[in-house]
């Protein structure tokens, strides 16, 4: 199945090289995915990661992926 990913803040350096700031990308993955397993495919470390949202809604890690499904991954914010 392939799903589009968006990588917020300091994650975008690991989308594909060439992927503008903000830019969705196409992921290939095996039927019955979760969003960790996108996680894992994608090689963000688990703690990197604050909530990824499917299609508008925020999921939890073990959310099974559809095909099609719009996922954006957003990483802790800090600041002071």
């Amino acid at each position: 199945m392939q799903v589009k990913v968006k990588l917020y803040a300091n994650l975008q350096k690991y989308a594909p090289e060439g992927t503008a700031l903000g830019e969705a990308f196409p992921v290939k993955l095996p039927e019955k995915s979760t969003i960790a397993d996108l996680i894992a495919v994608l090689n963000i470390r688990a703690n990197e990661v604050k909530v990824a949202y499917v299609n508008g809604r925020a999921r939890a890690e073990l959310y099974r992926l559809q095909e099609g499904d719009d996922v954006g991954i957003f990483s802790p914010v800090g600041g002071g």
